[in-house]
């Protein structure tokens, strides 16, 4: 049922922008600095390019915590659709009523 891999797998992305947060800040202040020389911000832009690509925080998915689904993703439960469907019918989400689906 669950896809642990795509779960893991976002799991280390988000140490990786956790854990590069800081420089990556630091560095886009100083590349959009206007005050600075050109040539420390072009300096900070080839820093920031050397970061790994992973540790930008545009890289990151919502993801369901059941399935590893990226898509119709419920952010305050942290399901998918389907997931919510299958939660819903076992009656172990709570407030969630089987109607007629």
């Amino acid at each position: 049922m669950a896809k642990k891999s795509m779960i893991e797998r976002e799991k280390k992305r988000q140490a990786l922008v956790e854990k590069y947060a800081a420089k990556r800040a630091e560095l886009k202040e100083i590349a959009t600095d206007e005050s600075k020389p050109m040539e420390e911000r072009f300096k900070a832009r080839l820093k920031l390019a050397k970061l790994p690509r992973k540790s930008s925080p545009t890289r990151l998915h919502n993801r369901c915590q059941l399935t590893g689904r990226p898509h119709a993703y419920y952010r305050k439960l942290k399901v998918s659709r389907i997931a919510l469907r299958d939660l819903g019918s076992n009656g172990l989400a709570p407030g969630v009523v089987k109607s007629s689906w």
